[in-house]
């Protein structure tokens, strides 16, 4: 039993990866056929700085010759990996049933089928963004939608979600550590607004090569241990199986990186781990194994608010925000920061992990 349940867990998690390893140079193929990178911003643009509001730290460390030529929907290769395995091996399971195909089905109602839409979705979603960066001929899209538009999309994702798990699934308490259940009754569902814009926001840590990849990929490795050891096998495998795609998106994203993960592949990735987190019952949990996306978006928030309050230059606490540009201006190299952040990431994981278990 113990032996088919962790099958179940990597061998999707293993097609996922050549999986993406075959497809990849098609998808690569396709984005630079098509030359989806950024196309160079232009003075009008409206959430473009001008050229004076950019710091000569920022034009220090950030190479628009990266920006368009390296394509910007990269993300495609980790959820389409995922759909396909997804697919095949239920399809395996439909035509082939036998003791092997129907045990290695994780395709269920119960637990992947939301987790799996919102990552169809927020793939779409993302992929949508990049379009628009990419040939949107409006000043206010050429940037991908302006900001307005995304926390209002992202805003509804998170309302109807926490509407679902309220009315559908009947949850109203999250667990705290060592204290139990917290019963919130329907104020989950402004808590599932607030993970999801929560989320959303620490996508900012798509900034260096490898980086948001690495720590993906331990996050949704934790959660799919914690799922695992709570008996939620499937959403395990379903969590196993993005690891699949993170790693192929990483063994290209290796600086040089071949292309970014974008709005295409954080949407996805945000939008599919809040729902991990309310089934796992793991909200403050999360919090430990996301600790670098907490951070980096906590950096970005207190610089904003520090230079409404003190002005541009003396509300300047970091010399870029976030805060691993913050690294990059003074001095460390971005594998020294993808590295740091990856060990950060781990140790964050397995504290999470045994903080899940312990609790």
């Amino acid at each position: 039993m113990i032996l088919a349940s962790i099958s179940k867990v990597f061998i999707p998690s293993a097609i996922a990866f050549f999986v993406g390893i075959i497809i990849t140079p098609f998808i690569a193929g396709l984005l630079y056929k098509y030359k989806l990178w950024k196309q160079v911003a232009r003075k009008d643009d409206v959430d473009m700085p001008k050229d004076e509001e950019i710091s000569a730290a920022f034009k220090g460390i950030h190479n628009m010759q990266d920006e368009v030529r390296t394509p910007r929907p990269g993300g495609l290769v980790v959820w389409v990996s995922v759909v396909i395995t997804m697919f095949l091996v239920f399809l395996m399971s439909y035509f082939f049933p036998n003791q092997i195909t129907t045990k290695l089905n994780f395709l269920s109602r119960s637990q992947t089928l939301l987790p799996f839409f919102t990552l169809l979705a927020g793939g779409l979603i993302g992929f949508s963004d990049d379009m628009c960066s990419i040939f949107a001929k409006a000043p206010s899209f050429r940037n991908g939608f302006p900001r307005w538009l995304m926390i209002l999309i992202v805003s509804i994702v998170g309302l109807v979600s926490g509407i679902w798990f309220f009315s559908k699934l009947g949850v109203t308490a999250i667990h705290i550590p060592f204290v139990g259940q917290w019963e919130l009754g329907i104020l989950i569902i402004p808590l599932f607004l607030l993970v999801f814009l929560g989320t959303f926001s620490s996508g900012v840590i798509d900034g260096v090569d490898g980086l948001a990849g690495g720590v993906m990929t331990t996050i949704f490795g934790a959660f799919g241990t914690i799922a695992y050891f709570q008996n939620q096998i499937d959403l395990a495998a379903f969590c196993a199986t993005i690891v699949g795609g993170l790693l192929v998106f990483l063994w290209f994203n290796i600086p040089p990186a071949r292309f970014y993960l974008g709005e295409t592949g954080m949407m996805a990735l945000v939008f599919s781990l809040s729902i991990i987190v309310f089934m796992t019952d793991k909200v403050f949990v999360f919090l430990v194994i996301a600790f670098p996306l907490v951070i980096t978006s906590i950096s970005s928030f207190i610089q904003i608010i520090s230079k409404r309050i003190l002005g541009p230059t003396r509300g300047k606490i970091f010399r870029i925000a976030p805060l691993h540009h913050h690294f990059e201006a003074i001095g460390w190299s971005r594998a020294k920061i993808t590295m740091r952040y990856w060990i950060i990431s781990t140790m964050c994981a397995v504290m999470g992990i045994i903080l899940a278990m312990i609790s």
